[in-house]
């Protein structure tokens, strides 16, 4: 496998600019695939919203406002479809060893929920994340600004496969960040989306199905519009995944609401987005470290924050991304091809 490095620092702010947010990653060398984590050591209020109709998950049902559990104490994005989730555990081992989680008398227990894309056609598709890559992601994990592109669960992410995949393009890891009125909101989006990526504020496409011949960017939406017919899909191939995570002092109710409304990010910057064979998962961290006084943002406030976050982080994750070429794929990315004008 050869492929282009050198990704950039954010410029929008990043998920850890959110006091308590920690991210590692963890991008596997023997092909493009990887995993990241995003830790939060004391704890955090957590919820989760699955729109995509084909979702890798775990433990995403004790997030549901009804049940017991509120505390989430890391959450897990890797490649490598179901096989992916295995690096849950590791985080959770790192955790445990530190004394991380909740106290159920008999052992020190982490909350890990997870959730994975599929990245299997790039590369030898027998190696996935595991244990031992979540781990690895953990041992990185800092609150530095994580780099975005060709990285963690990111690495081997494709977008604009509605054509066949041999006319798809680089998808990528993305993150930004938004502060009002002292309250911020971040979110790391790892984005492998069936669907084209659209810069929200030009409505033009950054990435995603090219042309037959390869050269151009054949804009998908329209191209569905005309009449073009996909090729056929298999389910739960593709997917777009990530958190958002705020300082402001939530209720899980809250939360789950938060993971909702930050969708409308991804709806704003992929097109389609949320379809059969996506399975588009967003989760929510409150680290409670700004209350909601009197005057600061409220739960509308935040909400347009969460959206305009994870929009910005999904056009960062193609940005940022570099071409990739494997035995079998060439993959250009979006600096390769000029914008539909």
């Amino acid at each position: 496998m050869r492929s282009q490095t050198n990704n950039p620092a954010p410029a929008d702010g990043s998920i850890t600019d959110v006091a308590g947010i920690e991210v590692g990653h963890f991008t596997d060398t023997r092909r493009p695939t990887g995993c990241t984590v995003i830790l939060t050591r004391e704890g955090a209020i957590g919820g989760v919203d699955v729109r995509g109709a084909a979702p890798g998950t775990r433990e995403t049902d004790l997030l549901a406002p009804g049940n017991l559990v509120e505390g989430v104490h890391g959450v897990m994005l890797a490649g490598g479809s179901a096989w992916g989730l295995a690096a849950a555990d590791g985080a959770m081992r790192w955790l445990e060893e530190r004394g991380v989680g909740m106290d159920v008398r008999f052992g020190t227990l982490p909350i890990v929920p997870a959730a994975v894309l599929f990245d299997l056609p790039m590369g030898d598709a027998r190696i996935r994340p595991d244990a031992a890559a979540g781990y690895a992601a953990c041992e990185a994990a800092s609150t530095a600004a994580p780099e975005e592109g060709n990285v963690g669960a990111g690495t081997g992410a494709l977008v604009g496969k509605l054509f066949g995949v041999e006319l798809a393009m680089k998808g990528g890891i993305g993150t930004a960040s938004v502060t009002v009125g002292g309250v911020t909101v971040g979110a790391l989006i790892a984005c492998n989306a069936l669907g084209d990526v659209i810069d929200p504020d030009t409505a033009q496409v950054v990435a995603g199905a090219r042309t037959a011949d390869g050269l151009a960017l054949r804009d998908t939406r329209r191209a569905l519009m005309r009449g073009e017919l996909p090729k056929p899909l298999l389910a739960g191939t593709n997917t777009t995944i990530g958190v958002v995570a705020t300082d402001a002092v939530l209720t899980k109710v809250q939360a789950n609401r938060l993971a909702m409304v930050a969708h409308d990010g991804l709806a704003r910057s992929i097109n389609p987005v949320h379809t059969m064979s996506d399975g588009d998962t967003l989760f929510a961290l409150a680290t409670c470290r700004v209350p909601l006084a009197s005057g600061a943002p409220g739960m509308t406030v935040l909400s347009a924050m969460a959206a305009e976050a994870v929009a910005i982080a999904t056009v960062r994750a193609v940005r940022a991304a570099r071409t990739v070429t494997t035995d079998t794929l060439h993959i250009p990315c979006a600096a390769d091809l000029p914008a539909r004008s």
